[in-house]
This record gives structure tokens, sequence and C-alpha cells, in this order.
């Protein structure tokens, strides 16, 4: 955890707390995690945190704007570092695997959004899906 992410803790008056540091750092880790996954990489070094610490403290480092969470298929939410460049989620329904493009690739289609409906989109936490080339190229064929 930075220096910048403590700051950032105080600035919105929550301490910086051990499990807030580990949640984090696993966050920052692991890149892209659920909540039982971030516990089970925490459990590596500290087995004391329990679930329901993660809930908590990924629900304070959201408000804070330290991480964020997209809903990539089904199950719990996938949260990641906010300290990255934003990018739209694509999940393949065959074989599950997630891959990211920069949301600017959607700007097109934000642009639209806003010109038709004066709705101003936020896709940055979208997750998109769908099928990868090589699923879709094993479903083409006969």
């Amino acid at each position: 955890m930075t220096a910048a992410a403590v700051q950032v803790l105080h600035e919105h008056g929550y301490r910086a707390t051990p499990q807030r540091l580990l949640v984090l750092a696993a966050v920052g880790e692991l890149r892209h995690a659920t909540p039982e996954q971030i516990l089970a990489h925490i459990h590596q070094t500290s087995p004391g945190v329990n679930l329901s610490t993660v809930y908590r403290v990924l629900e304070v480092l959201e408000d804070v704007d330290l991480v964020t969470h997209a809903h990539i298929g089904s199950g719990s939410a996938t949260y990641h570092a906010t300290d990255g460049p934003a990018h739209l989620h694509f999940r393949c329904g065959g074989c599950g695997r997630v891959q990211s493009l920069p949301a600017i690739i959607a700007e097109p289609f934000v642009q639209q959004v806003r010109e038709r409906l004066g709705f101003h989109a936020d896709v940055t936490h979208a997750g998109i899906d769908g099928r990868c080339r090589e699923c879709a190229a094993t479903q083409e064929q006969p």
C-alpha cells in the first residue's frame, strides 16, 4: 500500500488499519479478484481475517475510490484497483476467460447514447458476455 492510499483514507476520515492494508495489497497483487479470492490470498499470510471483514473493507475502499468493481458473469463482483487505466471486461461464455480492453474503445457508443438520450454512460464498470475468438471458431465449425 502506498503512502498516497493511506493519505486518501485519512482525507476521508478513515484509518489505515491492518485489514484495509491487507485487502488493498491483495487487490493490487491479484489485479482482478472476487472477495473470496482476495480472502484466500490474504489467508496465505494472515489467516485471522474473515470474509465479512473483506466485504466491509472493500466497501470502504470503494467509497474512497481506491478500488472499483465490475459484475463479470454470475457470482460475486470482481474488484480491481483504480490506479490503472479504465477498461471493459469481456467474459467468454464458453471457456470463462476474461479479457480486457481500454474503455476508450466504447467512446463512439457512449457519445451516441449522450446525443440521443442525454444520458452520460459510465461503461468502465461493464462486464460484457460473449464468445472469445477460440470458442467462437469452435462453435462455427460443423
